[in-house]
């Protein structure tokens, strides 16, 4: 689906066209003095991108800013008399809260929450081709902490206040700069929460393996002054696959390493596979896989909405750069871990995960064994593998950033 496309409206205005018109048919067309009527509220998205579709009876005349702590943005509005459906304001894709109402005699604001940083990629307002009154369109993306508050800074440059940082509704003074950026490792534990995934023989969970694994990963990996080393959870809690991805980016990881444990059909198979990201699987069990790890949000009651996607050169070319460091990561990791632990025969394999979409994070999902297996079974539950698997697999982070970090400083 095409982000420039009216796709998404479409879908949102069938759903919302009939109460407009009959409110519409109501009111009448606004006249000049009259208080604007904001008569929909419609969200589409998820975690990484998201738009937010209002719509009014008259053309909004509006001007927007940044807040943090916690990251908001802000729709000034002329006095506005609001209708929205209250179930349209419930939390979806990176908006967490919705506020709305008067500030003054002649003023009306709306306070979207975000899930974290973000950036604006446009707020337009258009008249209805096919109906009365305009529709205002707002883009939102996720980003990392560093541009928005480069975007926050730049925000007060340009109303004179260029050493002030918003805080709250309140503006103080400017934090420290930054400190240069380190080579940043999420580690992913897969599961968590109501989702359990998938459950071995002797009834061990992945959602506790992948965790117990991840940690061991962790403080080998930290013991690395140059690797700064996150998790996307570091207990037992629930992440929609694409806030797993929003976090990395948040983070602006450098690589991303989603670890899992699943079961297949073929209990005789087992040991280490390493998955990057393609359209089509590169064979039957990697396409499985990948199926069953992407309904990881309906075991939780959430429904998969597929985020709009952006046509643009300069966003192919990031991903095909980014696509082409995890294939380079995937080989160090092969070459790392084999003679070491047993590998499935291909142990490189590719298929549609939604966890490794990132367009900008180099990314691979990790199976370190396969609970449907019974040694394997055994293995992942025993400390010392462990720490000789997650050892494998630091040296194998070790190379790749040291090749990264050498490249970035030549640009």
């Amino acid at each position: 689906m095409n982000w420039e496309k009216k796709d998404i409206f479409n879908c949102l205005w069938r759903s919302s066209t009939g109460i407009f018109l009959f409110l519409f048919a109501l009111m009448g067309p606004a006249k000049a003095g009259d208080a604007l009527s904001a008569l929909t509220f419609r969200m589409a998205g998820d975690e990484l991108r998201t738009r937010v579709v209002v719509i009014f009876d008259a053309k909004p005349e509006l001007s927007t800013f940044l807040l943090e702590h916690p990251h908001r943005l802000v729709i000034n509005l002329p006095k506005a008399n609001f209708g929205f459906d209250r179930s349209s304001l419930e939390p979806r894709g990176l908006v967490t809260n919705v506020r709305y109402g008067l500030v003054g005699d002649d003023r009306s604001r709306m306070i979207l929450t975000l899930r974290g940083p973000f950036k604006v990629e446009g707020v337009r307002v258009v008249k209805n081709e096919n109906a009365p009154g305009y529709r205002l369109m707002a883009d939102i993306v996720a980003s990392s902490d560093r541009e928005f508050a480069e975007a926050i800074a730049a925000q007060n440059a340009g109303t004179g206040a260029t050493l002030a940082v918003l805080k709250g509704d309140r503006i103080g003074q400017s934090e420290e700069p930054a400190p240069p950026h380190v080579f940043t490792v999420m580690i992913d534990p897969g599961h968590g929460g109501i989702d359990a995934g998938a459950e071995g023989r002797h009834g061990v969970k992945e959602k506790e393996v992948t965790l117990a694994f991840g940690r061991e990963f962790r403080d080998i990996l930290a013991k690395n002054t140059d690797i700064r080393v996150l998790m996307t959870r570091e207990d037992d809690t629930f992440l929609r696959l694409s806030e797993r991805v929003r976090i990395a980016r948040q983070h602006e990881a450098d690589l991303f390493i989603s670890i899992h444990a699943d079961t297949i059909n073929l209990d005789s198979i087992r040991g280490a596979t390493v998955y990057t990201l393609s359209d089509k699987a590169s064979d039957s069990m990697a396409s499985a896989i990948a199926e069953r790890e992407n309904k990881s949000d309906a075991i939780a009651g959430i429904t998969h909405e597929e985020p709009p996607a952006v046509s643009d050169i300069l966003a192919d070319l990031m991903r095909r750069e980014t696509h082409a460091f995890s294939l380079n990561f995937a080989g160090k990791v092969v070459h790392s871990l084999q003679d070491e632990i047993s590998l499935i025969n291909n142990p490189h394999r590719s298929a549609g995960f939604q966890v490794l979409r990132a367009p900008d994070v180099p990314s691979v999902l990790v199976e370190i064994g396969y609970l449907s297996n019974a040694e394997d079974e055994k293995l992942m539950t025993d400390p010392a593998w462990r720490t000789r698997v997650a050892n494998r697999l630091a040296e194998a982070v070790k190379v790749f950033s040291a090749v990264r970090t050498g490249e970035m400083a030549n640009r």
